[in-house]
């Protein structure tokens, strides 16, 4: 009996470190720069560098708290064209807890 315990328990920890990885770190591979942020009506909004071009973003989610300045990964992934000239754009954050927060673009700076 104490066999098959310890081989039971082998089997539950070698199940459950094989699904421990970590979602969205390898897709997030965009650098973000975050230079300004501000509140509107609790959904927190950006001014950001992403891969050179300056964006506004604005939380999907009513948050009430500031983003600290600084850098991030992200990805996009809403990347909507309908004609030569609109554009709809989302971005996912993941920050170094791994959480994630998805912003969406409200602006473009040139």
């Amino acid at each position: 009996m104490n066999k098959v315990a310890i081989a039971l328990l082998f089997l539950i920890i070698s199940i459950f470190s094989s699904a421990e990885t970590k979602p969205g770190t390898a897709d997030h591979n965009v650098n973000v720069h975050v230079g300004a942020t501000y509140l509107h009506d609790g959904h927190q909004q950006l001014e950001a560098t992403i891969d050179g071009r300056k964006y506004r973003l604005e939380s999907l989610n009513v948050i009430g708290r500031l983003l600290a300045l600084g850098d991030y990964k992200a990805k996009l992934v809403t990347d909507e064209h309908k004609n030569a000239y609109d554009s709809f754009q989302t971005f996912e954050f993941e920050f170094p807890d791994k959480k994630l927060r998805k912003f969406m673009v409200t602006g473009l700076v040139e």
